[in-house]
């Protein structure tokens, strides 16, 4: 997950929308899209199903559990996977295998970050074997990111290099679901000619290291979300598996009623190329300073805020990741706590009303389709 785009800041609408509605309230923003459709059937929220974790950010941003992680031994990264399981995800996403020309595993072409655990990757695909999580594994952060990582030639072969080495080294693992490429674009409202080389470059070496693993990308930009025959081609072009949309609410381009205009709009492009699975990443951060900003530290959001997120993308996408569980939200008490501390009351709250949801659908009757 990439947070370094610049943002426009928009109001929150409160309780103008919980009192009218996502519609009326989207209309009522002047937004340029149409409003989502009218639905006669009770909304069904869908729960998150996975997270983007990190090892280590050279930056403020994750500056509320840096360190913890460091510190991290292989039994407390196990014990990050399993609380999250104990939750409801089944999925989780390395933002990265290195970063600030520092690798987070063994490899010839970059020095090890010095951390407690010798091998974190390895003891979170362990646990995750044990608990039944699948992770996408990211293939970079070789060097700066920079719009040359896609296209220059040594970028390209150290990072095909590190793929093989993640493959050699974890892809025992059957918890190794997928791959992850991190080296994520704008929708601008479509996508450059280069990152779609990319992606497609790295997923043709993703087939030949590990044939059964899933790609991933999740572009930003969504609030620029077209649906027309331009931006179809581009999806029919584009040779991933799963695009995981940013919601962009964290970032404030979007207020949860955009966002449910927009994926609205990504649902009927999708539509027309059902190859392309569409998720969405949704952002459970806040701002402890200037917004969008490196040296701002993330902290959680308000779980009003994240379910109206959540209520936002479900009629439209199949799965939802948030960026993040980790630092953003921890089960209290927990010996692998790492973040803020507002982060356990997030938790709480959404354990409660994912608990809430669960038995209202097994004690709602069943109705079918018309």
């Amino acid at each position: 997950m990439i947070l370094i785009k610049p943002r426009v800041s928009i109001l929150p609408r409160s309780a103008f929308l919980r009192r009218f509605g996502a519609g009326i309230a989207a209309v009522s923003l002047g937004l340029t899209h149409a409003a989502p459709r009218h639905r006669t059937k009770p909304l069904k929220v869908k729960p998150i199903r996975g997270s983007w974790i990190s090892i280590w950010w050279d930056d403020r941003r994750h500056f509320y559990w840096n360190e913890a992680c460091l510190k991290n031994t292989a039994t407390q990264w196990a014990l990050a996977v399993q609380e999250v399981a104990e939750i409801g995800m089944e999925y989780l996403v390395l933002l990265a295998i290195a970063k600030d020309s520092k690798a987070f595993y063994d490899t010839p072409l970059l020095p090890k970050l010095k951390m407690a655990c010798d091998d974190p990757i390895g003891a979170l695909l362990t646990a995750a074997d044990r608990h039944g999580v699948k992770f996408f594994l990211s293939s970079d952060w070789f060097g700066p990111w920079d719009h040359l990582c896609l296209r220059d030639p040594a970028r390209v072969r150290a990072r095909f290099q590190m793929m093989g080495e993640i493959a050699r080294q974890y892809a025992h693992h059957h918890s190794f679901h997928g791959w992850y490429w991190p080296n994520e674009a704008a929708l601008g409202p479509y996508f450059t000619d280069d990152f779609i080389a990319c992606v497609n470059a790295c997923t043709c070496e993703a087939r030949r290291l590990t044939p059964k693993a899933r790609t991933l990308i999740a572009p930003y930009g969504t609030h620029r979300a077209v649906c027309d025959d331009c931006f179809v081609r581009q999806l029919e072009r584009l040779d991933v598996d799963i695009i995981a949309y940013q919601d962009e609410v964290g970032c404030l381009r979007m207020n949860p009623a955009q966002s449910a205009v927009a994926f609205e709009t990504l649902r009927r492009a999708h539509k027309r190329v059902p190859q392309r699975a569409l998720w969405a990443d949704v952002e459970t951060f806040a701002w402890e300073g200037p917004p969008n900003k490196q040296i701002s530290p993330l902290i959680p959001a308000a779980f009003p805020r994240v379910r109206e997120q959540l209520e936002a993308v479900s009629p439209f996408v199949d799965t939802i990741l948030i960026y993040q569980y980790q630092g953003l939200m921890n089960k209290p008490g927990s010996q692998a706590f790492a973040g803020h501390p507002d982060s356990a009351r997030l938790y709480s709250d959404y354990v409660v009303w994912r608990r809430a949801i669960s038995q209202s659908a097994l004690s709602s009757p069943k109705q079918s389709d018309p």
